[in-house]
């Protein structure tokens, strides 16, 4: 389980025949094999590890859902290492499992934040609700705007800092996570429904 408050933007080393290599510094502090990294929200699992570099194993199934198939060396992502039990939950409750991408239609200054829109798959849209959390490339945001076919967030400035989202442009392709709870809550009422029919 994750937060969503990025602690590091690593760079991509190679990415090739299902393996990934990240080159970083901060999240290789206090981990070891095994232990559940989220690269750009994405839970995987720590196979290799140097004092700069962290070498994971991306399954099919997560190349067909993410944007990390579309990585390449030079390219950078985001990086979070798992919550502990005695950690402050700072973001929202993030599983690591990207459900979608999304696309990036525009970022827009507002003052000192950046508002940016996302252009996610219908079925999808239903789970982000205003106000609501929404976790785009790992990050931990709040959903300020929401229309038939997009939604919206604002970055603050140590977002805008701190994270990948500002080197993105129009077009590219960004993992979404949505919110859990509207899931459960959804499933739970389908199932009241065909108990009752």
């Amino acid at each position: 389980m994750f937060t969503g408050i990025i602690e590091e933007v690593g760079t991509v080393h190679s990415a090739e025949g299902g393996m990934l290599v990240i080159q970083c510094h901060l999240v290789t502090e206090d981990s070891k094999l095994g232990d559940s990294i989220a690269v750009n929200g994405v839970d995987l699992t720590v196979r290799e590890m140097t004092a700069d570099s962290m070498t994971f194993d991306v399954m099919p199934e997560t190349f067909r859902r993410s944007n990390l198939r579309d990585v390449r060396p030079g390219d950078v992502v985001n990086l979070e290492r798992s919550v502990r039990p005695s950690d402050r939950l700072s973001g929202h409750i993030v599983r690591g499992v990207v459900e979608a991408t999304c696309i990036l239609e525009s970022l827009t200054s507002e003052g000192p934040a950046v508002i940016a829109r996302f252009r996610p798959p219908p079925e999808y849209l239903r789970y982000i609700v205003m106000k609501g959390p929404v976790c785009v490339d790992g990050v931990s945001l709040t959903v300020m705007a929401k229309d038939t076919e997009t939604f919206s967030v604002s970055l603050v400035q140590y977002t805008q800092e701190h994270t990948s989202l500002m080197r993105h442009q129009r077009g590219d392709s960004i993992n979404l996570e949505t919110d859990i709870i509207a899931r459960y809550i959804e499933q739970l009422l389908a199932e009241r429904v065909t108990t009752a029919s």
